[in-house]
């Protein structure tokens, strides 16, 4: 290796070295599973609680998220992200946000893919595709959803400090819009994301030198299913 070379290269690890104690990192986590998740039912804004295996992915979740020290957690105000929020912050304090709220899904709220399907025929096309549940009556847009939930992720990502990390407690369908605003991804791009399942996660890191963010991981849940 010639002197020119190693001076490079001891330069980007040095760089990566100090981007790794000053950038913030943000993690958005979907909340722990509930009965209507168990029989695939839509929830949208429906108050639905944890079932015992949500419970138990939290109280995974919460092992995993100990490790991290977070500097604050966000959680949408809707029981089953709020209640999956609780049990990782232990004694923390958990700062609750409506515009961290899943798709309101209107009249497709309690009804499975296939029951939807019988009123609206695209909805199965749609749900094969990654597309979010437009065109039903009372259903949010993705506009909508993104006006609400990306500033929302913004602030919470602006109120850590420099080699802190957040947690967003938040929902599937309106994560992955929050994911593509956070980046600046076009629609037809969140559309390709596959869904995070109950308790899995993404994170998003800034890079300290340039403020620009990236997708760092899009994981599994602890727990997955019984």
């Amino acid at each position: 290796m010639t002197p020119a070379s190693g001076g490079r290269a001891g330069r980007e690890r040095s760089e990566q070295r100090v981007e790794a104690h000053t950038a913030r990192r943000l993690i958005l986590l979907r909340h722990g599973r509930t009965a209507w998740n168990d029989d695939g039912r839509a929830q949208g804004h429906a108050d639905i609680p944890l079932d015992d295996f949500g419970r138990a992915q939290a109280d995974a979740a919460a092992v995993y998220f100990t490790s991290l020290e977070l500097a604050g957690i966000w959680s949408s105000d809707l029981a089953r992200a709020r209640e999956t929020a609780e049990i990782i912050a232990g004694r923390s304090l958990v700062k609750t946000d409506s515009r961290l709220r899943e798709y309101d899904v209107g009249e497709r709220q309690g009804l499975t893919v296939a029951e939807a399907a019988e009123r609206w025929p695209h909805v199965g096309a749609d749900w094969e595709l990654g597309n979010p549940p437009e065109g039903v009556p009372g259903c949010e847009t993705y506009a909508e959803v993104a006006a609400r939930i990306v500033p929302a992720c913004r602030e919470a990502l602006q109120a850590l400090r420099p080699g802190e990390t957040g947690l967003v407690v938040t929902h599937g369908a309106c994560a992955k819009v929050a994911i593509a605003g956070l980046l600046g991804w076009p629609q037809r791009v969140a559309a390709t994301l596959r869904g995070l399942d109950n308790c899995g996660f993404a994170i998003i890191d800034e890079r300290a030198r340039d403020g620009r963010l990236r997708l760092a991981g899009y994981g599994v849940p602890p727990i997955s299913r019984t």
